[in-house]
């Protein structure tokens, strides 16, 4: 006789985002979580939003750093002004992926535009950190963004995909990995079916809708971790959006304090004390504020 495997699931653990707080916006802290510090090598994933301020309002992220990491923000909704160290000045929408490569050390700022803010301005999007793998971690900083149209995007019926970073069912994104990942988002029609590419880590973020896996369900703002290896296929119960993240975890443990990531306690400590000692580089045309360092650097277990 054959087993019944309806109530098989491909979910591992599910990590449920933990409201913050980040200027007039409320912000969904997934990772790191006390139960899943990493996947693959995504180390942070924040969900921003969705939100609609009144006019006046807005986001004002002051000029701060990074080391050993790369930011990646995708935005569903709203504007984000990005400045950094190296002079870029972009604005971010709907659609485009920003890519800042940390390395060695940079300085950005991320604040709603004028024009967006007397209208009354409205967030909903993502932010991730890459950690970069330890020969990269000390790499020269650098800056890309990658409009809408540069994104690849497949659909097969009631299924809608869009290949953020790296490779995945045969196209390969634009944006600079430093190692093996994957990044996809997704839509999905009620009763479509979704199946996560090939890696070796992998967890899928529901933003609106909800997957099912067996007997389990994964409801908005939530994330499931999903067990090692090929296959995994979810069901959207109703019209979900979703991302996936994934890939190769890195060959050591990572350090996160603050705005820094590092495969060194003594890393962090040293960019800790630059950064109080104002040795970072400014933000051409934000130099007038920045987010002063309030603690030393203290780790837990990575």
């Amino acid at each position: 006789m054959q087993a019944d495997d309806s109530t098989e699931t491909a979910i591992e653990l599910e990590i449920a985002a933990r409201p913050r707080r980040l200027d007039a916006f409320e912000v969904g802290r997934v990772l790191p979580a006390p139960v899943r510090r990493m996947v693959g090598p995504f180390a942070f994933f924040d969900h921003m939003g969705p939100a609609h301020l009144e006019p006046g309002l807005g986001m004002d992220v002051r000029p701060h750093p990074h080391i050993g990491l790369a930011t990646v923000t995708y935005l569903f909704e709203g504007e984000i002004l990005h400045r950094d160290s190296l002079g870029s000045l972009q604005p971010i929408r709907p659609g485009a992926i920003n890519w800042m490569t940390a390395g060695r050390g940079i300085v950005h700022s991320e604040r709603t535009p004028a024009e967006t803010r007397a209208q009354g301005p409205k967030l909903h999007g993502l932010q991730l950190w890459v950690a970069l793998p330890r020969e990269a971690e000390e790499t020269e900083p650098a800056f890309s963004h990658h409009p809408t149209d540069t994104i690849p995007e497949l659909s097969s019926p009631g299924v809608r995909v869009r290949v953020l970073a790296g490779s995945a069912y045969g196209v390969t994104a634009p944006t600079p990995i430093a190692s093996p990942l994957v990044y996809v988002e997704a839509h999905l029609e009620a009763g479509a079916t979704f199946e996560p590419p090939p890696a070796t880590e992998r967890a899928v973020y529901v933003i609106e809708g909800e997957l099912r896996s067996g007997d389990r369900t994964v409801p908005p703002r939530t994330m499931a971790v999903l067990r090692s290896g090929k296959g995994g296929a979810l069901t959207a119960t109703a019209p979900t959006r979703m991302v996936l993240i994934g890939g190769e975890p890195l060959g050591e443990p990572r350090y996160i304090w603050w705005n820094f990531v590092s495969s060194s306690q003594e890393r962090i400590v040293q960019a800790a004390h630059e950064w109080k000692e104002q040795r970072f580089p400014r933000v051409p045309g934000d130099e007038k504020e920045w987010i002063p360092l309030v603690d030393e650097p203290k780790f837990a277990h990575p």
